[in-house]
């Protein structure tokens, strides 16, 4: 039986990514020196990334981005965002790209303090409460985002649980990706990451945990019996250097995401299953983590009709792509808008300090 064919039709779900990073494979410059460890992959590359972004860039990342995930035949998108020098209306432009061109997504802003402490993190929880109630879009949902743990304090976190039970809606937070996090964690009191975030209230029933990559079992479990999600993002765990989920086997809600690789799940699933692979764990749990993506996103999106075939995509009876190519979007001109974008990015990037 094909995906076309299969009686749910609801594609292939990207549970957590990063639409600012869409410009990324377009040159962008390495650090020199290499960073040595995850904390400063952070701090010289993926947080100078979102320093520089304004609207131009982040509109042209966004776009070609979601055209690129389309052809690749992915239909919905979680994405979580941060553009620490452009918050206000950051989200519309996010919306506005994937309303256009035909993809579903659940869309947050990163609340975070590491740049400009409480008032930058309550911005980032207005944008989203902004959101929240002013987006009418028909493919398009919000929910509430926190960076990482390490990166907020415990009012912040409690906020955020609070807006988001507010709205009936999630936190979707990166969780125990390195070890950096759990002893942060522990350093302010809690036993872990999960503890910290469940203590202060910030993790709403359906909750998104990105990575877990750290986690011990008792916290994949308790997780799961609260009702959270994790996102194994094996792409990225493997490039940052920060280890394999193992632990992620001990349940079944856990989706699949690129944590802002180029969005096809094929590339993803591959993947999962090499490093399954080499850590000798569930091969079957790993491989049913796209499947699971399509659980995760219908409580936000609901259920919609997807036909999906080589070159050949629609999307709730409107034509994506056909023959291989992008109907929604001229192709040739977001690539074109990417490319001048992506240089002008990299210069801003040049010269932040």
């Amino acid at each position: 039986m094909t995906e076309a064919q299969t009686p749910r039709l609801t594609g292939r779900v990207n549970a957590h990514t990063h639409l600012y990073s869409g410009l990324v494979p377009l040159g962008m410059p390495a650090p020199a020196p290499a960073p040595q460890s995850f904390p400063e992959i952070l701090e010289r590359v993926w947080w100078r990334l979102d320093r520089a972004l304004d609207a131009e860039s982040l509109d042209a990342s966004a776009r070609y981005y979601t055209a690129q995930a389309l052809l690749a035949g992915t239909t919905a998108l979680v994405d979580h965002h941060e553009s620490p020098e452009f918050i206000e209306g950051s989200l519309d432009v996010l919306a506005d790209a994937c309303e256009e061109l035909g993809m579903r997504a659940l869309l947050c802003y990163g609340a975070t303090e590491r740049n400009g402490g409480r008032d930058e993190a309550q911005r980032g929880l207005a944008e989203c409460r902004r959101f929240l109630e002013s987006n009418a879009r028909d493919l398009v949902r919000g929910a509430v985002g926190l960076h990482a743990s390490f990166t907020v304090s415990d009012e912040t976190i409690t906020e955020a649980g609070a807006l988001a039970r507010e709205f009936d809606t999630v936190v979707h937070v990166h969780l125990a990706e390195d070890r950096c996090d759990e002893r942060d964690a522990r350093q302010r009191g809690y036993s872990s990451v999960l503890d910290r975030l469940l203590s202060l209230g910030g993790l709403p029933e359906g909750s998104i945990l990105a990575h877990g990559v750290h986690a011990n079992r008792s916290d994949v479990c308790l997780a799961a019996e609260r009702g959270l999600w994790f996102v194994h993002n094996p792409r990225s765990n493997r490039a940052n250097g920060v280890g394999y989920p193992a632990e992620l086997d001990a349940t079944g809600r856990v989706a699949l995401g690129t944590d802002g690789f180029p969005a096809d799940m094929t590339d993803e699933v591959e993947a999962a299953l090499r490093g399954a692979a080499e850590h000798k764990a569930d091969a079957t749990r790993a491989a049913a983590r796209l499947e699971a993506g399509n659980d995760l996103i219908e409580r936000h999106l609901g259920t919609i009709d997807v036909a999906l075939a080589p070159g050949e995509l629609s999307i709730g009876g409107r034509t994506i792509a056909t023959a291989g190519a992008l109907v929604t979007a001229d192709i040739d001109h977001l690539a074109r808008t990417a490319r001048n974008q992506a240089e002008r990015l990299w210069r801003r990037m040049e010269d932040l300090e």
